[in-house]
């Protein structure tokens, strides 16, 4: 069995419940620089092999991976001390803010032969999974085009003080999760075109980035995609329509994928018309604290997904290199943004001096 360590127990709470109730992975320990929050969890847990020294957790013989829920800014400094210190990673999204690091992770990564895994959780919920499965079997034939979106009523959120900070962006705390769900279908996106504004609501609480944002890809064999996201004003009713979704539509059918609610809609290529609902123990194995605001039973799927790839010797998706594909295609879609031009992600890796072959895999293989 793997053992884990966790840093950061603001969202490494739900890593915790999952890696406690796991068969394939061990929790060894746990890190934050709050004494306060390690003692919380511990209580909450019933777990006090705690630290607030990050390098307890590095030296600590026995632990194979870390599971990094730092602020975004460092993770590329945490991730870069896990590897030297011999440790696979789990690094939930973004992977990184600055792509400046990224041929620096790449080569490390390289070198001490420890793998980086990127936590998009969103690919291991439910109804998410079930499309996948489905796709990848041609339920609904070949791949036409692909909508996500990432609607919510964060008006509450905008009472954070930072959250009204130049540095906050929707785009990247937001967005990441549609744009993630665009590149597990379309790896190969090469072109971005987007508009955005404050709206109303975010212009009267301060807001100083876009809070409304609607995006069209294009990728290199011609197919598009779009994805949008609106956060500071009402929702429809969720029994209308989802926070967040991702429709796919193929030759043969079309399908579609909901979060939060456990809700999977499907148009195969016989024309036979489901749709699929998830009942309470799976309510409760994916959402078990308050609300919804954590993502425990995702998070135990893909860590049990990397240790199952570890095991194995495969490739565990999204991985360093997709991760850092994503970023700088988030980076296209902020300076399309900025610009009011369509942006080639070429021109991206080219201004960061990454190659863009340092990026191929066997992506395209991936599901």
């Amino acid at each position: 069995m793997l053992k884990l360590g966790i840093l950061g127990l603001g969202e490494g709470r739900s890593t915790m419940s999952a890696a406690l109730q796991s068969s394939k992975i061990e929790l060894a320990m746990v890190c934050d620089r709050n004494l306060d929050m390690c003692k919380r969890r511990a209580k909450e847990f019933g777990f006090d092999n705690y630290t607030t020294e990050y390098q307890d957790m590095l030296n600590h013989p026995d632990i194979d991976i870390i599971a990094i829920y730092t602020p975004d800014h460092l993770h590329a400094d945490h991730i870069k001390q896990a590897l030297l210190a011999g440790k696979h990673v789990v690094c939930t999204k973004p992977l990184v803010d600055d792509l400046s690091r990224a041929n620096e992770l790449i080569e490390i990564s390289a070198q001490t032969g420890k793998k980086v895994f990127v936590g998009q959780s969103s690919r291991f919920f439910e109804p998410a999974k079930r499309q996948q499965k489905d796709f990848k079997e041609g339920v609904i034939g070949d791949l036409i085009t692909v909508e996500s979106h990432y609607h919510a009523d964060h008006r509450w959120f905008l009472e954070k003080p930072w959250a009204l900070e130049d540095a906050f962006k929707w785009l990247y705390g937001g967005l990441s999760h549609p744009v993630d769900f665009i590149r597990w279908y379309l790896p190969n996106i090469e072109e971005v075109m987007g508009y955005g504004m404050i709206s109303s609501n975010g212009k009267t609480a301060g807001l100083k980035n876009h809070d409304t944002m609607h995006f069209i890809f294009k990728a290199t064999d011609g197919r598009i995609a779009r994805v949008s996201g609106a956060y500071t004003g009402p929702t429809q009713p969720t029994k209308r329509d989802s926070g967040m979704t991702v429709i796919l539509r193929g030759t043969e059918g079309a399908s579609q994928a909901d979060y939060h609610e456990l809700r999977y809609s499907v148009t195969d290529k016989t024309g036979e018309e489901r749709i699929v609902h998830w009942g309470d123990s799976t309510i409760k194995y994916y959402f078990r604290f308050e609300g919804q605001s954590h993502h425990a039973g995702e998070y135990q799927n893909y860590l049990e997904y990397f240790a199952d790839c570890l095991q194995s010797g495969e490739t565990a998706y999204p991985d360093l290199k997709e991760g850092i594909g994503t970023i700088a295609l988030l980076q296209a879609m902020d300076r399309s943004l900025q610009t009011g031009l369509p942006v080639k992600l070429a021109d991206i890796l080219t201004e960061f001096n990454i190659p863009a072959r340092a990026l191929n895999s066997d992506i395209n293989a991936h599901g």
